[in-house]
């Protein structure tokens, strides 16, 4: 765990999330959660990732507000769409959506962990779905052809 730590501290990409889950490295690798990884670090499906990374998207923008940049930061502070579960998470984790608060509160106690995670998965299951349906569009297919027909 610790070379891991170790190594983390090294590399030049994941900066800010590094900075936030060193410290707390062990505890942190107790809570393993795709959706709220994602969040974390911003790989997934934010306009962002998908431009630059993924390069499914022509554009950095959000789909939901029209923002220039879709990014977990974004998602996570100020898309209007991510409102009231945004109002959700902070009446337990309060205003402060850092990452090294949030870190710190998830870590803390059992209720602040679940309203992430409930976030995340709310939110990265929503983005998926609606990535879907573009990308059906994108290949001319019908947006239920993209989902399994439900």
């Amino acid at each position: 765990m610790r070379r891991w730590g170790e190594d983390l501290a090294g590399q030049p990409y994941g900066t800010r999330v590094t900075a936030a889950i060193r410290p707390v490295l062990e505890r942190w690798m107790s809570r393993k959660r795709k959706p709220l990884t994602q969040v974390l670090t911003g790989h997934g499906c934010f306009g962002d990732y998908l431009c630059r990374m993924a390069q499914r998207e022509p554009k950095t923008e959000c789909h939901d507000c029209g923002a220039a940049m879709d990014s977990a930061e974004h998602t996570l502070v100020v898309c209007p769409r991510r409102a009231a579960l945004r109002q959700s998470l902070t009446s337990v984790l309060g205003r402060n959506l850092s990452l090294p608060s949030i870190i710190i509160a998830m870590l803390g106690d059992d209720e602040s962990c679940k309203a992430m995670v409930s976030f995340c998965e709310t939110v990265m299951s929503q983005k998926e779905a609606d990535e879907r349906v573009r990308g059906g569009r994108r290949r001319g297919l019908h947006p239920r052809a993209t989902n399994g027909g439900a």
